[in-house]
């Protein structure tokens, strides 16, 4: 009895073999003209390689963020009222009191943006870059030098502010802080 088992065990494993003999052949046959690979693994990223990729993933966002700021908030076409010729502006659900505080020079300029020099595309890329700047390093007021020159970014700065969401108020800077060649901005603060 041990012999009939012995005989079909024999002849079920020269079928497994026969079948995969026939396997083997197939997959030779499916694999002809391939060449194999040299390396099938990647090299890891050194330490710089993974910071330089992190600094650059941060600086298209930054670039992105910026972007945004000016293709959304940001048009040439609107004009706010400021009333009278002294630039001053507050946000609506804000107190009057701010514009007379920053006219005072009650609140110091954390950061300066000088935009002498540039066009008013120019300037209105610095300006976004800055209050984005503003937002992310939690700054509550800054100041904007728009200089005397043609007096065209002086014109327009005003009217960019009173679009952003996060510009509280804003007036032309006391004498130390740049007098009537800049202006001081003050944003919402983080909650």
């Amino acid at each position: 009895m041990t012999s009939k088992y012995k005989a079909k065990l024999e002849n079920s494993g020269d079928q497994e073999s026969r079948s995969d003999a026939d396997e083997h052949q197939l997959f030779r046959q499916a694999m002809a003209g391939i060449k194999p690979l040299k390396n099938d693994e990647i090299e890891p990223l050194s330490a710089r390689q993974k910071v330089n990729r992190k600094r650059h993933k941060q600086q298209k966002q930054a670039i992105k963020q910026v972007q945004d700021v000016v293709n959304d908030t940001f048009s040439d076409n609107f004009e706010g009222y400021l009333g009278d010729d002294k630039i001053n502006y507050t946000a609506p659900g804000e107190s009057r009191y701010l514009t007379k505080q920053l006219k005072r020079g009650e609140f110091a300029p954390e950061i300066l943006l000088d935009l002498h020099g540039l066009t008013v595309a120019q300037a209105k890329q610095e300006l976004a870059a800055m209050l984005t700047a503003c937002e992310n390093e939690l700054i509550t007021c800054c100041s904007v030098m728009h200089g005397h020159g043609t007096g065209v970014l002086k014109k327009q700065l005003p009217h960019w502010l009173i679009q952003h969401p996060a510009v509280r108020a804003f007036h032309q800077a006391p004498r130390a802080y740049g007098g009537d060649a800049a202006i001081l901005i003050l944003l919402q603060s983080p909650e």
